[in-house]
């Protein structure tokens, strides 16, 4: 005896079906949601990356900085390890900066309007693989673009105060 459930064709109508549900109980209503309601474009920007165990590795080349963090470290997160001498305070401040849909590591963006100051001759080569994502990134302190993308990765970075 067969059911009508264990033909494919069924099994897809009731996924489309359980689909459709889900994205209904997500998706606002026709007009302005309510206050406070978080859109899903809105939830999706805020979800956090999930960890990904075992593969946060990250090579940091730091030169020029006048800190103890000039040189080369290895940050290790999930679990916390290397020689970074910030290791923990970096693995969090990273989890918090990774978001789903933004690089925490992406260039400033060539058209970026940037205020023309010099943030001193530091510079930072990362390199190495987060939320299962490879990094090659540079940093520089040239500019305030590339000084503000700097200060958001810090304690990966040193501060320039330290």
């Amino acid at each position: 005896m067969s059911h009508a459930l264990e033909s494919p064709m069924a099994l897809r109508r009731i996924a489309a079906l359980v689909l459709t549900a889900a994205t209904c109980a997500v998706t606002p209503a026709v007009g302005a949601p309510a206050a406070g309601a978080v859109t899903p474009s809105e939830q999706h920007r805020q979800m956090p990356v999930p960890l990904s165990h075992g593969g946060d590795r990250l090579k940091v080349t730091v030169t020029d900085s006048g800190t103890a963090m000039d040189g080369t470290h290895e940050l290790k997160c999930h679990p916390t390890g290397g020689d970074h001498p910030k290791a923990q305070d970096a693995c969090r401040a990273l989890d918090k900066a990774t978001r789903w849909g933004k690089d925490p590591f992406a260039p400033v963006a060539p058209d970026a309007v940037c205020t023309m100051q010099h943030g001193g001759p530091a510079t930072a080569h990362v390199t190495g693989r987060w939320a299962g994502r490879p990094v090659d990134a540079t940093f520089k302190r040239d500019n305030g673009c590339e000084i503000g993308r700097w200060d958001k990765l810090v304690p990966l970075l040193p501060s320039a105060g330290s």
